[in-house]
């Protein structure tokens, strides 16, 4: 089977689809990206379960998916639960060689399904856990999550925007003391199949955050997806690193800007979606202060 070189630059990928032609999603969608690398890392040898999200509709249900791996849905809050329950069943059945994924939007894991993320992360359930993070629940009509940026306006906040800044769910997942945690990217695919890749070889709960751009719910052109991605993480409001037994490394674009340039400024990235239209100065100051805040105490941690 084709493998992937360890580079950067590396262009070879496995040639086998797992995410089939034709699917629900929209147009310039950051996840269908994401998940057609996602599952090539897997490399067919998993088992999906989904809470209900935007990914639900991509890929369809029973009898009619437009992937090729077993997949399983599951209500709002009980992804980790719904995986932790294949973990055991798998093992009981010996099937040692099948790893489990569990996917949720933000919505599904920093809100209302981190209880039951925390219970199999407390246990150490053996599974993957992977939130694509399109920054707000898009799929019932663009309302905020507590991952959606401070001053984006969504349907629940209309008049200045969301008033206070994203949770940090990979932080949170440090504090289980997890073996392997990882932040990355629709819009740096070949990072993102690395990190997956990698999984499949730790034991105990993995987690995984992947930043997804979303055209209709932050309202920008489907052409500018990958740029708008590559833009976030070259302002850095979002940061590619791998946490592993608590060693910090930043990696792929991140890594880059650390070793040999300055992060771009916070307008090259927020002037490109009407979500962050009302932004006042003072908002914006705020913003590049969280940001300049954040990037220092990773540059702090990194050992790259």
């Amino acid at each position: 089977m084709d493998k992937l070189p360890m580079k950067e630059n590396a262009l070879s990928l496995p040639e086998k689809e797992y995410l089939l032609p034709g699917n629900r999603s929209c147009a310039g969608c950051g996840l269908s990206l994401a998940y057609r690398y996602i599952l090539k890392a897997l490399e067919g040898r998993a088992v999906i379960t989904v809470t209900a999200s935007c990914l639900t509709v991509l890929q369809g249900m029973y009898p009619l998916a437009s992937v090729n791996v077993p997949s399983i849905n599951t209500p709002f809050a009980s992804v980790a639960a719904g995986a932790s329950g294949l973990v055991a069943g798998l093992r009981s059945l010996g099937r040692d060689d099948l790893t489990v994924v569990g996917f949720a939007g933000d919505g599904g894991t920093s809100d209302i399904g981190i209880q039951s993320l925390s219970g199999a992360a407390a246990r150490q359930t053996d599974f993957l856990y992977i939130c694509y993070d399109n920054e707000g629940y898009m799929n019932t009509g663009t309302q905020h999550s507590s991952s959606t940026p401070f001053g984006a306006i969504t349907t629940t906040t209309p008049i200045k925007g969301k008033r206070y800044f994203p949770k940090d769910m990979p932080k949170i997942m440090e504090a289980h003391n997890l073996p392997y945690i990882f932040t990355a990217s629709s819009s740096f695919p070949i990072d993102l199949y690395q990190k997956v890749s990698k999984c499949r070889n730790i034991r105990g709960t993995k987690y995984g955050h992947v930043h997804i751009p979303c055209p209709p719910g932050w309202s920008f052109p489907t052409s500018k997806a990958v740029k708008i991605g590559k833009l976030a993480v070259e302002t850095g409001m979002v940061v590619l690193y791998e946490i592993e037994n608590g060693v910090l490394r930043l990696t792929s674009r991140s890594k880059q800007l650390a070793k040999n340039g300055n992060l771009k400024l916070l307008d090259e990235y927020i002037s490109h979606q009407i979500r962050f239209a009302k932004l006042t100065g003072s908002d914006k100051q705020r913003i590049q202060d969280w940001i300049n805040q954040r990037w220092q105490q990773y540059l702090a941690r990194d050992i790259s």
